[in-house]
């Protein structure tokens, strides 16, 4: 499992060291893909192909599949640690991330994720919010 929230950041030719806790978990193979509140995420071989399978069981006439897949599997790479432990993460998911310099590494269960600074303090303020958290509890039956 992935938890955690690290700093860390990108050099200038996009490298970006994983926290060391997370590496065992990728050493099977590495995707880095845009991801959901506009942030990217780092998967697990293993769990990416978990997250494909589950889209190609959607029917082809489900609109929200089709978007959903055309938007992550588009601009996923595959990657790899170098010996250091750092990913190269891709110039044009960087740029769509607003990802430069400093960059939170959020651990979320099954993935990472990648984010620029202040659009995490921007998510995490409103997430922290004890009347939002109920919610969002309660529509977990938690």
């Amino acid at each position: 499992m992935f938890t955690g929230e690290y700093r860390h950041t990108i050099d200038g030719k996009g490298r970006l060291a994983v926290p060391a806790r997370f590496r065992p978990r990728l050493d099977d193979g590495v995707f880095v893909s845009r991801w959901l509140d506009g942030c990217l995420g780092i998967f697990p071989q293993g769990v990416f192909e978990e997250l494909a399978a589950r889209v190609a069981a959607k029917p082809v006439t489900d609109a929200g599949a089709r978007t959903f897949s055309r938007f992550v599997f588009s601009s996923a790479f595959e990657v790899e640690l170098d010996g250091q432990g750092r990913v190269v993460v891709p110039p044009g998911l960087r740029e769509w991330a607003g990802l430069e310099g400093e960059t939170v590494v959020v651990g979320s269960r099954d993935h990472i994720e990648l984010w620029n600074p202040q659009r995490w303090a921007d998510y995490s303020a409103g997430m922290t919010s004890p009347d939002v958290l109920a919610e969002y509890l309660q529509g977990l039956g938690i």
